[in-house]
């Protein structure tokens, strides 16, 4: 049975996963910590307080096995096994974190978790290596006469009665009142005929002692009393005067037919709201909303900015029409005041999306421990920027390709220790994982001081795999061959391992990027280390845009990715190699003209034409477009693959007076447009 409804149980449910994946990263960094502090009685003491508090919400929330499991970790959690066991405590307990991990997993899936046996040989050992050994609880039971006749009465009328024995958590934070919860929890599961202490006692007490009727069998009570936060081991026997013949000592009840009740559901039960530990129902100002709901409301001030584009529209038109009249003033007056209380909202809104980097940073010092213990190589992971805020969802897209990134410089980047003597480099190697605000975008940066990046190699490598000609290859610069590692299936690993090698990764990073319209740049120095890039806008929600006019159709772009405007004439384009490009200052800038894309042919423009100058990282082009709109703020909407197919547009925005503007793709268009060949570039170059 359960006390709750299935949806509030299902609530609960996702409030402890949330805070179990709070506690676990918690558990990894403490752990690290005591790694590099063996036996610090402080760290030990927050690491038994993480494990603690998990024990109690998993049992709460049903999940016995891995509330068992935090049990026996917490057991060694001591300081004086801290101190004989140096490092190897720590390695437990990163070791108990990975099962955690993984037990929630299958939680999750509604799978049977393992028991992890190994980790648990490691606990024993600590245990039997401390010379000290978790005394047994046995519960003395020993009734007065008036209590052993009230036990009989029940005991003839054919009702079970069992002593139950509760042992009270040391860390119980509220030992006054553990009395009082262990009695309703006894009522609850059938009839206390006689309990020790009693309610009198004035000293908190450190096991209670009840004979408890029930027509309940014994492990149904026994997971039941286990009251999360409370207590912390309990045994339930058989009263020997109900028991069917006396023995000594009593034996455990057996189920009988007669008594064998309904069996025990499958899935974990919740217990009494009650009996929720404090981690789960009181968290000081933080209040937890689900992330749909934020996104609604982010949507409709979406909708608002649209009609306030529109109000903005018909007070401009009226404006016109009646450029003197009272009303248009005090129209315009109201506008400004609406503009103002939209952009507060919009950017209160926008606030709450924002979360600091450091969510994500956390988890990385662990991998890299991990991996630089298991390749033999010794790594420093520094971390800066990390109260730098991102809108959530770009910041949960880019786990999985900074997990990469980070692996690919502990595995690619980092030397041997003895290979970076040679060189004359510390032993310990450094990876910095570094975030910063520039503009209206976030960047993140992933550099190492190791080996860098053999850019011969890695063409070398594409040509191997006939990704390019060796005639092409021979005209890349180092910017341009240093990109091919983002191409699908590329890897310069002679073998492949457990970490890379397979061609796999860095095609998935960049296409993450894209996604997200960010870019990635690379870095490298042969010998000194490489550096990795990523330009991400802050939101993909609400953007400024550059408005322009190509064949009477309506573009943006991005103003982050604007770098100038500038106004030519024809006879400042040349075509070289079929490419057509123009001298901008001391570079050859390539030239795109969208009425390709959208009539499929060019018109001849007259005079002057209007040059776009767009960027990503440090390559750039040029758009050569009709006529300028101007400035606005756009609400980015997705378009479905139904309606548009090509990758050079990446959603549309609603104007006020209901005209849809097309946003293009600028990294897209980068790729496909924005490259000249170098042997072009130094032909024009000579030429000039």
């Amino acid at each position: 049975m359960s006390f709750f409804s299935e949806d509030r149980a299902n609530e609960l449910r996702t409030i402890f996963f949330e805070s179990a994946q709070e506690l676990l990263q918690a558990l990894n960094e403490q752990g690290m910590r005591l790694e590099k502090q063996p036996g610090s009685p402080e760290i030990v003491r927050e690491i038994r307080r993480a494990v603690h508090t998990l024990k109690g919400d998993s049992a709460a929330c049903g999940y016995r096995e891995l509330s068992e499991f935090a049990h026996a970790l917490e057991d060694v959690l001591t300081d004086e096994i801290a101190t004989g066991a140096g490092a190897g405590l720590a390695e437990t307990v990163l070791a108990s974190a990975d099962g955690f991990e993984s037990m929630l997993a299958a939680y999750r899936r509604g799978e049977q978790p393992s028991s992890y046996p190994a980790v648990r040989v490691m606990i024993e050992q600590l245990r039997g290596n401390s010379g000290t050994e978790i005394a047994q609880f046995t519960p003395e039971f020993m009734w007065t006469e008036y209590d052993r006749l009230l036990i009989s009465q029940h005991a003839v009328r054919g009702q079970n009665v069992y002593n139950v024995g509760l042992e009270i958590d040391p860390q119980c934070a509220m030992r006054s009142a553990a009395l009082q919860l262990v009695r309703n929890v006894l009522e609850e599961v059938g009839t206390p005929l006689a309990m020790h202490p009693s309610e009198e006692t004035p000293e908190p007490p450190s096991v209670i002692e009840a004979a408890l009727a029930s027509h309940h069998p014994r492990e149904w009570i026994e997971r039941k009393c286990r009251v999360p936060g409370v207590v912390s081991r309990i045994v339930v026997q058989q009263s020997v005067a109900s028991a069917p013949e006396a023995v000594a000592p009593p034996a455990p009840l057996q189920a009988t037919p007669d008594n064998l009740q309904a069996p025990a559901p499958s899935q974990p039960e919740l217990e009494a709201p009650h009996k929720l530990s404090t981690s789960l129902t009181s968290v000081e100002n933080v209040l937890r909303v689900e992330a749909d709901r934020i996104d609604a409301v982010l949507d409709l001030v979406g909708e608002l900015i649209i009609a306030k584009s529109m109000f903005q529209t018909a007070v401009s038109d009226f404006g016109r029409r009646f450029p003197k009249d009272a009303l248009y003033h005090r129209l315009h007056d109201a506008l400004g005041l609406q503009a103002q209380v939209m952009q507060k909202l919009q950017r209160s809104v926008m606030k709450i999306r924002m979360v600091p980097v450091e969510q994500l940073f956390r988890r990385f010092p662990r991998i890299v421990r991990d991996l630089s213990k298991q390749e033999g190589k010794q790594v420093d992971l520094v971390l800066e920027g990390e109260n730098t805020d991102l809108d959530k969802s770009i910041l949960d897209a880019l786990a999985e390709p900074l997990a990469h990134m980070v692996r690919n410089a502990v595995d690619h980047g980092i030397e041997m220790p003895d290979e970076r003597q040679l060189m004359g480099k510390s032993e310990r190697a450094t990876i910095v994982l570094k975030a910063y605000h520039q503009g209206n975008s976030v960047v993140i940066e992933v550099s190492d001081d190791g080996r860098g990046i053999n850019v011969e190699r890695v063409r070398a490598k594409a040509i191997e795999r006939g990704m390019i000609s060796p005639e092409e290859a021979a005209q890349l610069d180092d910017s341009e061959a240093l990109n091919l590692i983002l191409e699908p299936g590329f890897s310069t690993a002679e073998q492949v391992t457990e970490v890379s090698g397979r061609g796999v990764g860095m095609d998935v990073v960049k296409g993450v990027i894209d996604r997200l319209k960010g870019t990635i740049s690379i870095h490298t120095n042969r010998g000194s280390g490489s550096r990795f890039r990523l330009n991400l806008p802050l939101t993909l929600a609400i953007i400024k845009a550059l408005l322009f006019r190509v064949s009477e159709r309506l573009f943006a772009v991005p103003l982050t990715s604007v770098l100038e405007i500038m106004r030519a004439s024809d006879k400042d384009v040349h075509v070289v190699g079929q490419h057509e490009v123009m001298q901008l200052r001391e570079e050859v800038l390539p030239l795109v003209r969208l009425e390709r894309m959208v009539d499929g042919k060019a018109s001849e423009h007259e005079g002057k034409i209007f040059v776009v100058v767009v960027g990503v990282g440090d390559r750039k082009f040029g758009l050569i477009v009709d006529r300028l709109v101007g400035e606005q703020e756009l609400v980015l909407k997705a378009l479905d693959d139904q309606f548009m197919s090509t990758e050079m547009v990446n959603g549309a925005s609603v104007l006020g007076d209901g005209r849809v503007v097309l946003i293009l793709n600028v990294p897209v268009a980068v790729e496909r447009f924005g490259r000249a060949d170098s042997a072009n570039r130094r032909s024009l170059e000579a030429s000039a």
